[in-house]
Order: structure tokens, then sequence, then C-alpha cells
């Protein structure tokens, strides 16, 4: 870990209200990235109430939102990430195989129209920086133009988090070893 994480007690009051707010939403307990956004307090503070809509309030149940999620943690090897949304995908009813596949990087199938196209906006956006015309439009078909916000949004805000985690290094919580290669 290249970062010190402040406990409470060691916060400034801007630090500890944007602590306090993040604690007392949806997650009930910091987000791992906030501990390291909290260098600067209003960009966690906002960083953070983002999270949390992408999180608990888009138009996916965490089955499908979880695909964007974990796709972009593969794409950015963020270990932490893949750990704690692993974890979310399997509780929230995801197929352990679609799990191993992007993992792997082999193409899922899926069941269910919706968790086809959400993975394949995600893979186009980090891997074609983009959205091909005939992916958008089939995409409008399936999602409709919120959900292709919604996707934007959680591969954009989930490449912050694991950019973060990268980069201060957060390991996993002791005695857990990576999934990913």
């Amino acid at each position: 870990m290249r970062l010190k994480l402040l406990s409470p007690g060691e916060m400034s009051a801007d630090q500890k209200e944007t602590y306090d707010e993040a604690i007392s939403g949806k997650r009930g307990a910091p987000p791992a990235p906030m501990m390291a956004w909290l260098n600067s307090p209003e960009m966690a503070r906002h960083a953070t109430r983002l999270g949390e809509q992408l999180r608990f309030n888009t138009i996916f149940p965490a089955k499908l939102s979880e695909i964007a999620i974990l796709v972009t943690a593969r794409h950015w090897t963020s270990h932490y990430e893949w750990y704690a949304h692993k974890r979310l995908a399997l509780k929230g009813g995801m197929d352990p195989k679609i799990i191993e596949d992007i993992r792997d990087r082999r193409t899922p199938v899926f069941d269910d129209p919706k968790g086809k196209m959400i993975y394949d906006l995600a893979k186009s956006l980090h891997e074609g920086k983009g959205v091909s015309k005939p992916l958008y439009d089939e995409a409008v078909k399936v999602l409709g133009e919120r959900g292709i916000v919604e996707v934007i949004g959680l591969c954009g805000y989930y490449t912050m988090v694991s950019m973060t985690l990268n980069t201060f290094e957060f390991g996993l919580p002791d005695g857990e070893v990576s999934d990913l290669a």
C-alpha cells in the first residue's frame, strides 16, 4: 500500500464529513477507493455519491450491472476490484461461468440479451474506445438510451476506481489471493 489510510480520528473536518456521509449511505461502509480519494475531500464526496448511484440505482439489477464492473476490473487487471465485485456478482445471481469467462478474457455465453449487450458495450468502450454505429443501434433496442448512459457511467466510474486501487496498490484482505493474472 503506497498510501497511509486515515482513521476517522486522523481526518480533517472535511474528510470526516465525507467519510460520515459515505458510511451512512446504502453501503454502510466506506468504499475502498474513497479512502484514497479523501486526500481531495470534495472529489471524494462527489465520486462516492456517483458510485452509490451507479451501484444501487441504475435500471439494472446487480446481476447485470456487475457485468460492466467485472469487464472493467478485468480490463485494468484491478485485483481488489475484481475480488470485491466477483463476490457481489455471485451474490446478485450471476452465473459463475460468465465470471470465469470474463476473468479468462473469453466471450461469455449469455441467456439474457441485456447481459450480452452490457458485455458487448463494456468491451467496446474499453478496447475500441467507443461504440460502432451497428452496436449502438442494437444497444438502443436492447437497453434504451438510459441503459447505454448507465453502462458508460459504470465503465467510467469503475475505471477511476480501478486506477485508484492499482495506483495506490490496495491489497486484498489477509488470506485472499487474486484470481487475475
